[in-house]
C-alpha cells in the first residue's frame, strides 16, 4: 500500500510538473507574440486580433478535445497538445516575421493550450481519490498559477530592460523548454479510455448540462476569472489616478496573485473546515466586498489588505468548481464536462473585458471595478443553489 501511494504521489508531481511547464510556456510567449508585432509595426488595432487568435482554438476546438480525451484517453490528448505547442514555437521561429505567421503560431499555442489542459483536469479527476478533489484542484491550481508567475519573468532574462526584449532568443528557448513538456508527456501514466454506457454516449453534453447545478457552477468560474482580468486590466489605470508608481500596481498584483495562490494551496483543509459551498460563497462575497472597496480613498496598507482579501477569494473559485465539475460528471465524461467549463470561460474572457471598456469610458477604471464587485456578489449569491455534494449514481 505504501509503494502504491508514493507510485501515484511521484505520478502527481510529474503532472504538477507538466501543469507548471504548460503555464510557463503560455505565459511567456503570449506578451512575446505581441512583442513581435511591435516589433514588426503592426497597427494598434491588429494588435488584438493577433492575441484573439489564442482564443479563438479554445473557443471552438475545446468540446471536440474533450470528446477525444474521454476517447482516448488523457496522456494521448497531452502528447498532442505538447506536440503542437512546439510547433508553435518552430513557427514563431520560422514565419514569425509577419502578421499572418504570429497569427497562425498563436493558434497553434492556444490548441496545444487547449489539450494540455484539458488533459491534466481530466487526469486529476480520474486519479484524485474520491473526497480528496478539492486537495488535488488546489495544488494543481497552485501549480499552474506559479507557472503563470514564472513565464513573464523570463522576459526579463532576454532584455526586460529594453522596451522590447529579444524576442527571436525568447522563442528558441521556448523551443527547448516545449521538448522538454513532450517528455514530461511521455512521462505520465496511460490510462485506458473509460467506459461509458451508450445513453451516456450518446447524450454527451447535453446530459451534462442537466447536471443539478452545472449551470450555477459554470457561471461562477466564468465571473471570477473575469474579474481576474479586469482587476489586472484595470488596477494599473486605478494606480495612475490615484498616483501610484508602477512599482507600487506592480507590488499589489503580485500580493493579489500571492493570496490567490495560498488559498489554493489550502484549498482542501478550507473545504474540510467550511464545506465546499459555503467556502464558495463565503470567498466569492468576500472579493466582491474587497473590490467594491478598492475605488475608496483608502491608503496604500489598506488597499493592499483588499486586494490580499480579493486575492485568497478569488483563488478558490477556479479550483472548488473544478472540483465539484469533477464528482458530478459521469466518468467517461469528465473530458468534455471541463472542456464545457473551459468554453464559459473564454466565452466570459472575450465578453466581459469589452462591456468593461465601455463601462470605463463613462465611469472611470474605479466604476469598472464596482461592476465587477456586483457581478461576483452574483456569482457568490448562485452559489448558494450548488448542491452541497455530488449526485448519488
Amino acid at each position: 500500500m505504501t509503494s502504491r501511494t508514493s507510485s501515484r504521489h511521484a505520478r502527481f508531481a510529474v503532472l504538477l510538473l507538466h501543469s507548471v511547464v504548460t503555464q510557463l510556456l503560455t505565459f511567456v510567449l503570449r506578451p512575446t507574440m505581441t512583442y513581435r508585432a511591435m516589433e514588426l509595426g503592426v497597427p494598434d488595432a491588429a494588435l488584438g486580433i493577433v492575441a484573439a487568435s489564442f482564443a479563438f482554438a479554445p473557443l471552438v476546438l475545446a468540446i471536440p478535445a474533450g470528446r477525444l480525451v474521454d476517447g482516448v484517453g488523457e496522456r494521448r490528448v497531452m502528447v498532442g497538445g505538447a506536440l503542437l505547442l512546439t510547433s508553435s514555437c518552430a513557427v514563431f521561429i520560422a514565419v514569425g516575421g509577419s502578421a499572418g505567421g504570429l497569427f497562425a503560431a498563436g493558434m497553434l499555442l492556444g490548441a496545444g493550450h487547449l489539450c494540455s489542459v484539458l488533459g491534466q483536469q481530466a487526469m486529476v479527476a480520474d486519479t484524485a481519490p474520491r473526497g480528496s478533489h478539492d486537495t488535488a484542484f488546489g495544488h494543481y491550481t497552485f501549480a499552474a498559477s506559479l507557472g503563470q508567475a514564472i513565464g513573464p519573468g523570463f522576459i526579463v532574462v532576454f532584455g526586460g530592460h529594453r522596451a522590447v526584449p529579444d524576442t527571436g532568443a525568447i522563442f528558441r528557448w521556448s523551443t527547448a523548454v516545449a521538448a522538454v513538456l513532450i517528455v514530461l508527456s511521455l512521462a505520465l501514466p496511460g490510462r485506458p479510455p473509460a467506459r461509458t454506457t451508450s445513453c451516456e454516449t450518446a447524450a454527451g453534453i447535453g446530459s451534462l448540462l442537466r447536471l443539478p447545478g452545472l449551470v450555477h457552477a459554470l457561471t461562477t468560474s466564468c465571473i471570477v476569472l473575469a474579474a481576474v482580468d479586469i482587476t489586472l486590466a484595470y488596477l494599473p489605470a486605478l494606480g495612475a489616478e490615484r498616483g501610484l508608481s508602477s512599482g507600487s500596481v506592480g507590488a499589489l498584483l503580485a500580493l493579489r496573485g500571492l493570496a490567490s495562490m495560498a488559498s489554493r494551496l489550502f484549498l482542501g483543509r478550507l473545504t474540510r473546515l467550511l464545506g465546499r459551498r459555503r467556502l464558495l460563497v463565503a470567498s466569492t462575497l468576500g472579493a466582491a466586498v474587497a473590490m467594491a472597496a478598492l475605488p475608496l480613498p483608502v491608503p496604500f496598507w489598506l488597499l493592499a489588505v483588499l486586494l490580499a482579501v480579493a486575492g485568497a477569494g478569488l483563488g478558490v473559485g477556479q479550483p472548488v468548481t473544478m472540483s465539484w465539475l469533477a464528482e458530478s460528471a459521469p466518468l467517461g465524461l469528465r473530458g468534455r464536462a471541463m472542456s464545457l467549463r473551459l468554453v464559459g470561460n473564454r466565452t466570459g474572457q472575450i465578453i466581459v473585458p469589452g462591456a468593461a471598456g465601455l463601462l470605463a469610458a463613462g465611469l472611470g477604471a474605479g466604476g469598472v471595478l464596482c461592476a465587477a464587485a456586483a457581478g461576483l456578489g452574483w456569482a457568490g449569491l448562485l452559489a448558494r443553489r450548488l448542491p452541497t455534494g455530488p449526485p448519488t449514481p
